[in-house]
């Protein structure tokens, strides 16, 4: 019979390789917003799926605009329907769910003009999303936990402004976090200069709609891997993600199967220590098809 000592021992490389997957683990990021049949937030977050939540999206903003949340199919941000997201959103941040205000989107009206109105609409953000104080606040009283870019059209300059004026925000025990959702080709076009400034906490790569680094069945998981490697080598801070979508009608092209991302893609870049985890887009997408579900275990 082993003594306690040597039990103890025996137990010792079970204990480190549990530690070692767990520090390979990671979170599936989920966008929730565009559509009034992919279910509530607090459906999102009960279901035990997601990490991490973006509310998708304050789709106008900036150079002298009157900001504007579209949560289409949901409730109505500008009759100040939309407040009573608030209970949701502190259910979700209680389960140790991030709950993020996505800004842009691929349809939308925004850009920065400059250097002040990136500070402007910090200003605006943290008011009326975030830790400051503001009678409008769409989303109620609820504290989110950062801003994620997802800026796809307009200008390109003065977002690594605001990445700057936003983080400024952030206090001992509330940090403002950033996330982004830049195109795959390097360097984005939109996101380059920004997250060239290492402030985002969360880069979620959109490998799809973008034949070069993309997944296809003719080229394989090749030109992906490549894209990988190359965002984490040039990455500067921050966790990385593979953002892809969670249906083939979600994206124009890049879907994976996830019998696919399970067995080819997640085993070669769960090695990199940037390695975060997926992102899918949407909701309403992965409700249909589950495929969140089907990859999270492998995740």
């Amino acid at each position: 019979m082993a003594t306690k000592a040597s039990a103890s021992l025996l137990l010792l490389p079970i204990l480190v390789l549990s530690l070692v997957e767990l520090s390979l683990a990671g979170g599936i990021a989920i966008y929730w917003g565009q559509n009034g049949n992919e279910g509530t937030l607090n459906q999102t977050c009960n279901s035990g799926l997601y990490s991490f939540v973006n509310i998708a999206f304050l789709n106008k903003f900036g150079g002298g605009r009157t900001p504007r949340l579209d949560l289409t199919g949901h409730c109505n941000a500008a009759a100040g329907g939309c407040k009573i997201a608030s209970g949701s959103i502190k259910n979700c941040q209680n389960k140790g769910i991030k709950v993020m205000l996505s800004i842009g989107g691929g349809l939308g009206d925004y850009s920065l003009t400059s250097k002040t109105d990136a500070k402007n609409t910090a200003a605006y953000l943290w008011n009326n999303f975030l830790g400051g104080k503001s009678a409008k606040r769409p989303l109620g009283n609820a504290v989110l936990d950062g801003i994620d870019f997802d800026i796809e059209r307009g200008s390109t300059g003065f977002y690594d402004d605001l990445a700057r004026y936003l983080k400024g925000y952030s206090k001992p025990g509330k940090k403002v976090y950033l996330s982004a959702a830049p195109q795959c080709p390097f360097p984005d076009r939109y996101m380059g200069k920004a997250l060239d400034t290492g402030l985002f906490d969360y880069v979620w790569v959109q490998f799809y709609n973008n034949g070069p680094c993309q997944y296809s069945s003719s080229a394989g998981t090749k030109n992906l891997i490549a894209s990988w490697k190359k965002w984490n080598s040039s990455l500067k801070g921050g966790k990385l993600f593979l953002g892809l979508p969670a249906a083939r009608n979600a994206a124009g092209s890049g879907y994976v199967p996830p019998k696919v991302l399970t067995s080819q893609i997640l085993p070669v870049i769960k090695k990199y220590k940037k390695y975060g985890g997926v992102m899918l887009w949407s909701k309403y997408f992965d409700k249909i098809t589950g495929y969140s579900s089907a990859i999270k275990k492998s995740v």
